[in-house]
């Protein structure tokens, strides 16, 4: 097959623009001013509430819904973003069904939760309909700090340091800023182009400036930016996508799921984007998933993610699982990729069914073959870049919990950073973190 020549099987045009369309349509719709109300008023409002204790920026939660309940969205908004600038997209991405949802005392009580994301969807959509930003910018402290990476880390980072005075340049390699929100996540969950509004928004707070096409390595290093900028913040995710280890992976067919996404993400035209007939997906979290329903949301008939722990090892939560299985996908557990047939093309994957105990996973000789024109990688992705000098904790960027590095003067966060998950609401926290440690560093 030549190079750059499509597999037979992944065809573009599976489904008409109305059926695309209709797939995918916003995952949660937005709730009428009235369903707000409604689902505020179960909230009961709690001291010391477990729901705030268990979200990552520690927003009040009870406060914003009370907030909504007496008709001041608004002003719910504001309690948001004092602590999440990017309420609106993790209002949308956030997995709330394992964080301040499963934390909830109605479900606790009742197996319902307060819908506590589509609440703060309303309340940060209500504020954002206005164009109006609601922080002030603080004088000018006269100081520059240099963010690298223009994802959801970086862009809280630099925000928040905007709006206490400082002078904030953010390089991002893409030409899009956004991260993993712009490029990373299922399109039915932020339609209508939400990421790249509110990263437009975010910067109205002023003293912000994006650099696209500039990255570490292509002629940017660390030690100009140390000797450019009064302190210097990396957020420069994980750009590597960790191997199948089997034969056959370099086969026409067979791809990274975080590209495949990116490609979807910013399509134009859904129905010219080509898909597999018969798709499988390698992996067991939320990229795998993502991958997978959007394969078949794009109209490819057969579609299996594969994982090779069992159901309650993988990382995608339930809910996701549950998503996933509604829209035809087939969950397969205890399997993994031996090797992936076919003359130049992927015709089909070869999987050995395992077990996994006590953290480690083992093959116990018995096969299955799947058809498969299409296969997905979603195994993990891996740090690239790091610049040299910087101490390493594993695979990720050392970190202390205010975001310091090894690098006097350097502070990193996000999925780079050694410490939380690797999600959005957590890259928000991070950086917001890092900025403070950053100003209180610069003020003194």
């Amino acid at each position: 097959m030549a190079q750059g020549q499509m597999a037979p099987g992944i065809v573009a045009g599976r489904l008409s623009s109305d059926e695309l369309a209709a797939n995918f349509d916003d995952l949660h719709p937005a709730y009428a001013p009235h369903e707000a109300a409604v689902a505020a008023d179960r909230c009961y409002f709690c001291y010391d509430a477990p729901c705030q204790t268990a979200c990552p920026t520690e927003i009040d939660i009870p406060l914003f819904i009370r907030q909504i309940q007496t008709g001041h969205p608004e002003a719910a908004a504001r309690t948001i973003l004092e602590q999440n600038i990017l309420g609106g997209m993790c209002a949308r991405v956030c997995p709330t069904e394992t964080l301040c949802e499963e934390a909830c005392v109605r479900e606790a009580a009742e197996g319902k939760p307060v819908e506590i994301g589509r609440l703060q969807r309303y309340a940060t959509d209500t504020l954002m309909a206005r164009g109006v930003h609601p922080f002030t910018r603080a004088a000018s402290t006269g100081k520059r700090v240099a963010v690298v990476g223009a994802g959801p880390a970086g862009l809280a980072c630099a925000h928040r340091l905007a709006m206490l005075g400082h002078d904030v340049v953010i390089h991002e390699a893409r030409p899009k800023a956004g991260g993993l929100n712009e490029f990373g996540i299922a399109a039915y969950k932020a339609t209508g182009g939400f990421a790249g509004a509110e990263v437009d928004w975010l910067l109205q707070i002023g003293g912000i400036t994006v650099e696209q096409g500039s990255a570490l390595g292509q002629g940017l290093t660390l030690d100009a930016l140390r000797a450019d900028y009064d302190a210097v913040f990396l957020s420069i995710g994980l750009a590597g996508v960790n191997a199948l280890r089997a034969a056959g992976e370099d086969k026409d067919g067979v791809r990274d799921a975080v590209d495949f996404i990116a490609e979807l993400r910013q399509a134009g035209d859904l129905s010219a984007l080509p898909v597999g007939r018969n798709v499988v997906v390698i992996g067991g979290g939320m990229t795998a998933i993502d991958a997978a329903v959007q394969s078949k949301l794009l109209g490819a008939e057969n579609v299996t993610v594969a994982y090779r722990r069992s159901r309650a090892e993988m990382g995608a939560s339930g809910f996701e699982q549950d998503l996933a299985a509604s829209k035809g996908v087939r969950l397969m557990f205890n399997v993994m990729p031996v090797a992936v047939h076919g003359n130049g093309a992927a015709v089909e994957i070869e999987l050995e069914y395992t077990t996994s105990a006590g953290g480690s996973v083992t093959g116990t000789g018995e096969t299955i073959r799947l058809a498969a024109d299409q296969v997905f990688k979603a195994i993990g992705q891996t740090l690239e870049g790091a610049p040299e000098g910087l101490e390493l904790d594993g695979r990720k960027i050392k970190v202390d919990g205010a975001g310091r590095t090894s690098v006097p003067g350097v502070w990193a966060g996000g999925d780079c950073a050694s410490g939380g998950e690797d999600l959005t609401v957590t890259a928000v926290a991070e950086g917001r973190d890092a900025a403070m440690d950053i100003h209180a560093q610069l003020s003194a």
